[in-house]
């Protein structure tokens, strides 16, 4: 009979203990959900790519850092692609998803079930692209680049605050 107390005692002690812990994590996952809410709102991030999927074919670990780069002024993207392209490039050095955009449609809207859709189509190049980004409350996000001349392809990564150095 002695024992049974000491034991529910204990319990409310370890219960109590990590119901605090419990608390903390939330708060910091509201806090990292409310930076990536603030970057993507004023249109200051970078997507860092770590894995590709194309149309046809496997997956793809990245080991080269790509990444697209968003802000108001401009789009940049530097990415790599695999897949069936319908026209090749006339410089080989171009070859990837890589443009600069200042021209472009950028829309956001908010997922039901947490997390941002963003929509980017460029006006200003040649061959015309559309980005599909769906944005996650923890950071991660996922890629869909649509392409007039070639297959479309699939990224996953995250989401980081803009390059300092660039």
């Amino acid at each position: 009979m002695k024992k049974y107390p000491f034991s529910a005692f204990i319990s409310i002690l370890l219960f109590a203990g990590l119901l605090p812990v419990a608390a903390v994590a939330q708060n910091k996952d509201s806090i990292q959900a409310a930076g990536i809410r603030n970057m993507i709102a004023n249109q200051q991030y970078v997507f860092k790519a770590q894995t590709a999927s194309p149309l046809a074919g496997r997956l793809r670990q990245l080991t080269t850092e790509y990444d697209l780069q968003v802000s108001k002024e401009k789009i940049v993207a530097y990415l790599p692609y695999f897949g069936r392209a319908y026209t090749a490039p006339l410089d080989p050095s171009k070859g990837g998803i890589q443009f600069t955009s200042k021209d472009f449609d950028y829309k956001l809207s908010e997922r039901k079930k947490g997390g941002w859709n963003v929509s980017i189509k460029t006006k200003d190049i040649a061959e015309a692209q559309q980005l599909e980004l769906t944005i996650f409350s923890d950071g991660t996000a996922s890629l869909q680049a649509n392409s007039t001349n070639r297959q479309s392809i699939s990224f996953n990564g995250y989401i980081a605050g803009p390059d300092k150095k660039k």
